[in-house]
C-alpha cells in the first residue's frame, strides 16, 4: 500500500507541474518574429561577433528590430545581405568585398630574432615579453593568435608568419582585431599592390632587423606615374583609388617589399 500511496502522489505531482508550467508558458509566452530565423539562416554562421552584436542570433534578431544594417554581416557577403534584404523588404547595397592582408615579410631567417622564444604560443603574451622575440618591432610574431581567431579557416602560419587564404577570408576582422602588432589590414580585394612593411624607423634601423624591410628610398614614388605613393614615416604607402595595378613600383623596389597579389 506504501508503494501504491506513493506512486498516486507522484503522479498528482506531475500532473500538477503539468499545469503550472503549461498555464506559465501561456502566461509569459512571447512572440517570436519569424523573420529573425529566416535571417539566422543567411548569415555566415560562425558567430564570430564582427557585427558588433552576441553571435549570429543576436545580429539577427537587431536586423528584425531594424537596429542593425541588413549588410551587417561581413562573412554573409554580397549574396547573403541580398537575401536579407529580401526577407526585410530593403535593398541591400554592398560595396566592393574585403580582405585581410598581411602588412609583413618578416618571416624567420629574414626578420631577425632579439631572443629564442619557447613560451606560450601567444602573440600577445610574447609581444608582453620585451617587446617580443622579433626585433623588429612591427614584424608578425607568427605564434598564432589570428589564425587561432579566425572561424573560417582562412589563416595559416608559415616559417613564422602568418598567411591568409583570400579566396577563404571573410573581412569579419576576428584576426586584425586578435594582431597585437597590428599586422593585418582589411583592404578591397582589388587593392592587390601591397607594401609589406610597415616600418618607420630609419633606413639603417629597419634593415638592421629585417632584411625585407621598406626603407623609404622613394624609387616607387617616383616611378609610380600616377601619384599613388607616398611615402611618410619611413615607409611607403599605396592609395588603392589612384593605383591601376601596373606593378610598377614593384619591379623598381630595392627591398622587394612591395608585393602584386
Amino acid at each position: 500500500m506504501t508503494i501504491l500511496y506513493a506512486g498516486i502522489l507522484l503522479g498528482a505531482l506531475g500532473i500538477i507541474f503539468g499545469a503550472v508550467l503549461t498555464f506559465a508558458s501561456k502566461k509569459f509566452h512571447v512572440e517570436v518574429d519569424e523573420r529573425v530565423a529566416q535571417v539566422r539562416e543567411c548569415l555566415g554562421g560562425a558567430n564570430c561577433g564582427a557585427c558588433g552584436y552576441p553571435g549570429c542570433d543576436g545580429f539577427a534578431a537587431a536586423v528584425v528590430a531594424g537596429e542593425a544594417p541588413i549588410n551587417g554581416c561581413a562573412p554573409a557577403g554580397e549574396k547573403g545581405a541580398k537575401a536579407i534584404g529580401k526577407i526585410m523588404g530593403q535593398e541591400a547595397t554592398v560595396g566592393e568585398k574585403l580582405v585581410c592582408r598581411v602588412l609583413c615579410q618578416g618571416a624567420a631567417g629574414i626578420a631577425k630574432d632579439r631572443y629564442e622564444y619557447d613560451g606560450y604560443q601567444s602573440c600577445a603574451t610574447a609581444a608582453g615579453l620585451a617587446g617580443g622575440p622579433k626585433d623588429c618591432r612591427f614584424a608578425c610574431l607568427g605564434l598564432g593568435d589570428c589564425m587561432d581567431k579566425c572561424a573560417f579557416g582562412a589563416i595559416s602560419m608559415e616559417n613564422g608568419i602568418c598567411k591568409v587564404d583570400p579566396d577563404k577570408c571573410t573581412a569579419c576582422g576576428a584576426c586584425v582585431k586578435a594582431c597585437p602588432r597590428g599586422v593585418l589590414k582589411l583592404l578591397p580585394v582589388s587593392a592587390n599592390v601591397i607594401v609589406r612593411c610597415r616600418n618607420s624607423d630609419t633606413a639603417r634601423v629597419a634593415r638592421a632587423v629585417c632584411m625585407d624591410a621598406c626603407i623609404g628610398c622613394g624609387r616607387c614614388k617616383k616611378e609610380c606615374q600616377h601619384e599613388a605613393i607616398t611615402v611618410e614615416n619611413g615607409f611607403a604607402r599605396i592609395d588603392p583609388d589612384k593605383c591601376t595595378r601596373c606593378g610598377a613600383c614593384a619591379a623598381v623596389c630595392p627591398c622587394k617589399c612591395i608585393t602584386i597579389g
